[in-house]
């Protein structure tokens, strides 16, 4: 058993101070020398144990339960010497990165297979991280106590080894960073393969002059971000076969004066899944969120706000058309619900007759109902026809269908109307209902037709209203704002 020798007298009341300077081992049992200069201590402390010594100026210990020496410095067990490291902070797979060490550590080869631990706010200046082809995971103590910063102007805080080399994945935890230099930013990136992921929880930036671009990334997700002040636009580029999610995030105090969106479009952006955000967020006086456009999002319903909080200034407005300049709530593209400060998506639409014509009857066939439908509040549907409404959308699929109808025929004349559903180009009859037109005093013999009911469409499947005349081959006309409605189940 090793052996430690510290100086000190014996009085007899510690139990482990009474060992001589005489050869120790296990098995031999510790006699006592009181008054001696100094005593030699058994490596077999425990933290508990060292905490029960009597505490003597300079008395050094060995620490069992964290691999290091310790000296009673008149107020507390500290590390002895200064340079020993906690057991904890020499994991295998750990790298300590601080002020000092910023150079060899951030700033130099990085090794995927460790975690780059950040000590407290560390000053880049100048120095940049390039992120490997086979990535980086950087963590921090919180974002109150672990930050990377830089003043530099022109400057790029994280980048790829080179356009055509490119980089990993890129994983971040618990700091904070602020670039604040002219024309400097955080992030200039490329993915290596088009399958990695750039991700990070609870990383806030401060006062940030650009977050930079990041292109061909698979997915990225951001969780419990935060944007504070600055102008922290974000560019995505490239192709990305995955989405990006930024959720339980907050954006405050940005620049009056940027008319940089907070997520922008850059060359060739196509996100062949969702962005997805639920985001707490007050924009700049002249600040979109988002310039994103259609063309950037092939499938239906991917640009997601769901529970978004917007606001300009602290001003709630969802006519305020610089939120998202390119998109709206009714888009194909989107998908927006429970939003404040944005408009929300209402999958459907309404036919209204706006013009009145005579519809020819032949005993006993459908006919469709004549006269000028006017479409209204069409949100991923179209009017291709008038009297036809059609899904263009995949989701949803289930549809309220209202309806209300006053039609003018021949007196006590039976008549039904069909609403028909035509899927490619077989047509099935999805709901009847069957008046008596009522034979009234004047000119006007009217049957009236109201109702609700479901029914599923698939995309590019549409509806058409057909009117039968069971009894004869009378004529019949739809009367002024009849109409009708599909809607979201």
């Amino acid at each position: 058993m090793p052996i430690r020798t510290i100086t000190g007298v014996n009085d007899g009341s510690d139990p482990f101070l009474n060992q001589t300077s005489s050869t120790i081992d296990n098995e031999q049992t510790p006699s006592t020398t009181k008054n001696s200069s100094f005593e030699v201590r058994p490596d077999s402390l425990t933290l508990a144990e060292i905490n029960s010594l009597s505490k003597e100026l300079g008395r050094i210990v060995f620490d069992t339960d964290n691999g290091v020496s310790r000296i009673w410095n008149g107020a507390e067990w500290k590390i002895f010497p200064e340079t020993s490291t906690p057991i904890d902070d020499v994991l295998d797979n750990r790298i300590i990165c601080n002020q000092l060490n910023k150079d060899t550590t951030l700033g130099g080869l990085i090794d995927s297979t460790k975690e780059y631990f950040i000590d407290g706010i560390i000053d880049l200046g100048t120095t940049q991280i390039t992120v490997p082809t086979t990535g980086m995971t950087i963590k921090g103590l919180s974002f109150d106590i672990s930050g990377l910063i830089s003043s530099e102007d022109n400057y790029t805080m994280f980048i790829s080894e080179s356009v055509e080399i490119g980089s990993g994945n890129l994983l971040g935890l618990d700091y904070y960073v602020s670039v604040t230099g002219s024309g400097s930013q955080v992030y200039e990136l490329i993915d290596a393969t088009g399958f990695n992921a750039f991700e990070f929880t609870r990383i806030n930036y401060i006062d940030c002059t650009s977050l930079g671009q990041i292109t061909n990334y698979r997915q990225g997700l951001e969780s419990g971000t935060g944007r504070f002040g600055g102008s922290p636009s974000l560019t995505l580029s490239g192709l990305w076969v995955g989405g990006y999610r930024i959720s339980t995030s907050i954006v405050r105090s940005m620049s009056d004066t940027t008319t940089e969106p907070l997520f922008k479009e850059g060359l060739l952006f196509q996100m062949n899944s969702r962005f997805l955000t639920d985001i707490n967020c007050d924009l700049g006086d002249l600040q979109p969120f988002t310039d994103f456009q259609p063309s950037n999002f092939p499938t239906e319903s991917t640009i997601q706000f769901k529970g978004v909080i917007m606001t300009r200034g602290g001003v709630s407005n969802s006519d305020d058309v610089n939120i998202t300049p390119n998109l709206v709530a009714s888009g194909v593209c989107c998908d927006w619900g429970n939003n404040v400060g944005m408009n929300n998506t209402f999958v459907g639409g309404s036919l209204k007759v706006t013009a009145e014509a005579e519809t020819t009857i032949v005993q006993g066939v459908g006919a469709d109902l004549a006269g000028t439908w006017t479409a209204s509040d069409l949100q991923h549907f179209d009017s291709p026809e008038s009297s036809v409404l059609r899904h263009i959308g995949t989701d949803p699929k289930d549809f309220r269908v209202s309806f209300d109808f006053a039609i003018d025929g021949g007196s006590n004349d039976v008549i039904a109307v069909e609403l028909v559903k035509v899927s490619g180009a077989t047509p099935t009859i999805e709901y009847t209902q069957k008046r008596v037109i009522n034979n009234l005093q004047g000119a006007r013999d009217i049957a009236y037709f109201n109702g609700t009911f479901n029914v599923r469409m698939l995309q590019n499947d549409f509806l058409i209203w057909q009117v039968i005349n069971i009894t004869d081959s009378s004529n019949v006309t739809v009367e002024l704002d009849s109409q009708w409605l599909v809607e979201e189940r």
